[in-house]
Formats: C-alpha cells, structure tokens, sequence
C-alpha cells in the first residue's frame, strides 16, 4: 500500500468518526434491540443439553460471525453493517456437542479495550471491523468483512491469530463471501473498495492460501458488491444501484453507500481466466441483491442465477438494510439479447440462500434459506426450494423461533444432493436464548435429528459454515 493510500485511510477514518459525532443522541436503533441486541461477554459453556441424537458423521465447528458492538456512545449513529464482530461456535465430536464458545475478533481496538496485545499481521482499511463471514481455508479458519479490513485468522478454539489476506503480503480490499471451486480448490471473490470507485476485482486465492490472481474490472460510482458467484468457467459481477454516497456519509452514516438510480444495473460474466474487457454485461431491471444461491452454465452461452432480490436497498435507513418487497427469483442471463430474465420462485421474505456446496457452478436441485421480515422480529422457518418441480417446503422450529442462516452438511462425500443434515442456530424470541438445531433434510417436516442448548444468547447475524475436521 502507498503512503497515499494509507493517508487516504486514515483521513476517511477520522472524517467518518467527526460526521458520527455530530448525530444528535437518540437511544432508538431496532438494529440494537431483542434478538439483534449484542452479548456483553465471551462464554464458554461444555455442560450442553441435546434432545435427540447428534449424528456421529458430523465431526466439526458449527462456526458463525455477526456484528456485536463493544461500546455505542450514540445508538443513532449506529450502522448494523458496522459493530465489532463476535464469532460463535459449536464444536460436534462423535456424537456429541464437546463445548460452545464465543469470541470477538480481536482487532485492534478490540484488543486495546479488552486489556489485550495486539495481533500480528498487516492492518488496512478506514474502519478495521471483522464482522460478516467466517470460512476454512488452507487448513485454517478466517474471520472475513468486505472492502475493509484484512482477513483475521482464528484458531480451533476461536482465539485470534493474526491478520492478513490469508497468507499473501498482500494488503487489498477483500470480500466477505469468496466461494470455493470444488474442482481446483482456489477461492474465487469479487472485491469492491471505497477508495478506488472506478473498478471492483476479481481476486482468486489458491489452496496454500497465496493470491493467485487480481483482476481490475472498470465500473462507475463505487457500487457496493456483497457477494458473487461462479459457474464451472465464469465469475457472476453483480453492478446493482447501491453506491458510494457522500450524501449518506455527510448524514452520519459509517455506512456511506446507498440506493442510486442513476447507476446501470447490470450483471457481468467474466471468464475465470479472462481479462477485464472478456466480460459480457447483461442489463437488468433496477433492484439490489445481497446474495445469491448459486449459478451455473448453459450450453449456449447463457447462464442460469438464483438470487434473492431486493427492490431497493439503503434509500431510507441510516442503521441497516431496509426493503419493500424481497422475492427468490431465477435469473436467465440470456447471451442472445444481454439481458437477465427474472423468474420469481417465491415471494416469501427470505435471506441467507445456500445450497449443496458440492455443487458450486453445476446444475443443482435444492435450495435453502431463511425466512426473515427486516422490520420485524417473529418466528422464522427454514425454507425448502425444489427448483426442479417447483415444490416450497418448510421446517417450523417453534412457536417462538427464528433461525438465523442454514448450512447444508451431506451425510458422506459421495451422497445425493438433499441427504445430510441442516443446521442452524436458532434463537427463541420468548426466552432470549438460542439453540441449534440440527434437521434431517429428507425430512423437512418431521422432528429435528437434535436439539443443542446453548443456554446463552446468540445474537441474530450474518454468516457462517460448517468447518469438517
């Protein structure tokens, strides 16, 4: 990084922290109350009680991450995108639950306020939260935040280690939702960075965890890119209508992006191995998505997308994300005409898409994800999407229970696609208290296969996976 950048860095820092100050004091923020409220110290609890029966294939770290703030001086200027980030996991050993554990991710001001030494590694980025995504890679587990600060590497029982883009001497923005090409291993990313609005990257980090590959795609206004997806030969660019917002900064936002309708909405395809000028660009109706499900090939040059569509994001709220209408939709981005054919699959609300990873880029037939409200904390159910007959199914986890995101775990390496287990945590709104919960996926609609109490809260959050032995 050059002396202007960092200099660039720190004078964004310190504007960001000036604008915040100047909010007038107002104790309401929804993204600090009920089930998003943050947990004020770090547990350890191995006592765990299980209704059911764990099964003894799932040998691992339930693993997951989410905004948990230390200190907010002024909730009015509290950005939900932007609490210091706590990791939670549940480690499974023949049949058993051996402990739950949760941990800040020890950045520095982190560290400096809990009377801890600073963790080794290059530091980057105007705000330095680790907060979105937690991943296994290269044998180790990392702690992952978009357009910002470094990757945090954190060790079995979920201490900090040391920070980094993995093992690259490499300091540039990353993001928070690589995904792993099954038939090489590499970690494909498309990384957006508030410094440089004119492009967005596509980073590839191989096995050894080194950067294998940095690619400058031109794009206008700074668009904020949560996520990607790749298909067997092509990285999916989504260039939606949020963008870098000076308007929002000057409110007091830590989040400065927002909905922008001078902004071209439009998806690219660039091949994994291409150049900048290779990408094909497909127009598409105006909406944000923060998150896909998965993409793949078709024979003609198309190619199929599963997303979760919002139709506008980031145009009224200063705390989190905000929508009128959130649908599950199949996007056709049709090689004939450059444009996407939206299909809506569903309109539940529903975030947090995933399917069987095994079959990144590939044809699939399953899809999973969580029903949400954004502006309301209510009961959640699990959701079922057979993308070959149409058929939505659901799992109900109680009267009172919403389930955060839900990993799909196979039962072996070489079973069918929907034969393994979903797993989640769950939090009981009645109680203030959190599970997990473990579902047979062949049969959605019957009891869960185990019940795990934690017997603390886990806050409500953003990501996280299962991380195999």
């Amino acid at each position: 990084m050059s002396t202007a950048e960092a200099l660039a860095e720190r004078g964004t820092a310190w504007l960001i922290k000036r604008l915040q100050q100047r909010v007038p004091y107002d104790a309401e923020n929804p993204f600090l109350r009920g089930a998003l409220a943050p947990v004020n110290v770090e547990s350890t609890v191995t006592d765990l009680k299980v209704t059911g029966k764990i099964p003894k294939e799932l040998n691992g770290l339930l693993a997951r991450i989410g905004p948990n703030p230390l200190n907010v001086p002024n909730p009015a200027s509290y950005h939900w995108f932007l609490g210091d980030g706590m990791v939670h996991g549940l480690r499974l050993r023949d049949g058993k639950a051996q402990w739950y554990r949760n941990r800040w991710v020890g950045v520095d001001g982190v560290n400096k306020a809990l009377g801890r030494p600073k963790a080794p590694g290059s530091r980057r980025g105007a705000i330095e939260v680790v907060n979105t995504n937690i991943v296994g890679h290269a044998g180790r587990l990392w702690a992952l935040v978009e357009a910002g600060a470094l990757p945090v590497e954190m060790d079995g029982e979920l201490n900090t280690v040391k920070h980094g883009l993995f093992d690259s001497s490499i300091r540039a923005a990353f993001s928070a939702h690589p995904h792993l090409d099954p038939d090489t291993g590499h970690l494909h990313a498309v990384c957006y960075d508030p410094l440089y609005q004119n492009r967005v990257q596509h980073v590839v980090i191989d096995p050894a965890g080194q950067v294998a590959r940095q690619v400058n795609v031109p794009v206008s206004h700074g668009p904020m890119i949560h996520d990607c997806a790749i298909t067997q030969s092509q990285v999916v660019i989504l260039d939606l209508p949020v963008t870098f917002s000076v308007r929002s900064m000057l409110q007091g936002s830590g989040l400065p992006y927002a909905w922008n309708p001078k902004h071209e909405a439009r998806v690219g395809l660039l091949p994994k191995q291409g150049g900048a000028e290779e990408v094909r660009w497909f127009s598409v109706d105006p909406c944000y998505v923060f998150h896909p499900c998965n993409a793949y090939d078709l024979p003609d040059g198309s190619a199929i997308l599963d997303v979760v569509v919002h139709e506008r994001m980031f145009d009224r709220s200063l705390h989190g994300p905000e929508s009128q209408k959130v649908t599950f939709e199949r996007w056709k981005l049709d090689n004939a005409t450059r444009r996407v054919q939206r299909t809506v699959l569903s309109e539940r609300g529903q975030e947090f898409p995933r399917f069987d990873e095994r079959l990144t880029g590939k044809p699939y037939r399953y899809a999973y994800s969580a029903g949400i409200d954004i502006d309301n904390q209510q009961p959640q159910p699990l959701i079922r999407h057979d993308l070959q007959t149409g058929a939505v199914d659901f799992h109900h986890y109680g009267p009172s229970h919403a389930t955060g995101e839900v990993v799909f775990v196979p039962r072996s390496a070489g079973s069918a696609e929907n034969d393994g287990w979903l797993l989640s945590y769950v939090y009981d709104l009645a109680r203030a208290r959190s599970q997990v919960v473990i579902v047979n996926a062949g049969d959605l609609g019957g009891e869960p296969q185990a019940v795990i109490e934690l017997g603390v809260r886990v806050p409500m959050g953003f990501h996280g996976n299962w991380i195999p032995d």
